[in-house]
């Protein structure tokens, strides 16, 4: 940006230090912001994977639970229901949208901060201090995800036990 003759010399300072812009920062910034992209992309396939299970749950329910009650209940069947139970309440956890995920940044704080101020920031200086900023975001992110992903891996688990059960109750063990 050139400065024109005639302007303040701060006015000039600040157009000088908004030309600043080191492509070195550009890439760590471009990096942090892709790792919270993959983080979103992870969550929406979470709930995804959440749907399906869903599906194959109510699919594997109704056709070996129909099987399995036609001759009353038994320990087998109790088991079952109650396993079913168990995969819903994981289901609900892993679907409840009261995480607190960190994806974006508030544009309010963003022009207070680097824009609207007494000196406004460089694009070096606003993409180091964002990507400082995505790191703890990326962290608190990872345990919430994490927290799903064993929730998933558990009612996974429970509904391989689930269609155990009902094929015990079918063949009357």
């Amino acid at each position: 940006m050139a400065e024109r003759p005639g302007r303040g010399e701060s006015n000039g300072a600040v157009a000088s230090g908004l030309a600043d812009d080191d492509p070195r920062l550009g890439l760590i910034y471009q990096e942090a912001v892709r790792g919270l992209t993959h983080q979103q992309s992870v969550v929406e396939n979470m709930n995804t994977r959440a749907g399906s299970l869903i599906f194959a749950t109510a699919f594997a329910n109704s056709l070996l639970g129909g099987a399995a009650l036609s001759d009353g209940l038994g320990l087998w069947d109790w088991i079952a229901v109650a396993l079913l139970f168990g995969i819903g309440g994981l289901i609900v956890f892993m679907l409840w949208p009261y995480h607190q995920y960190a994806f974006r940044f508030d544009p309010e704080e963003l022009l207070d901060q680097y824009v609207d101020g007494d000196r406004p920031a460089t694009m070096s200086a606003m993409r180091r201090a964002l990507a400082l900023r995505i790191k703890p975001d990326m962290a608190s992110n990872w345990r919430i995800i994490q927290r799903l992903r064993v929730a998933l891996q558990i009612a996974l688990f429970f509904l391989l036990l689930d269609i155990l059960a009902w094929l015990f109750a079918i063949a009357a063990v």
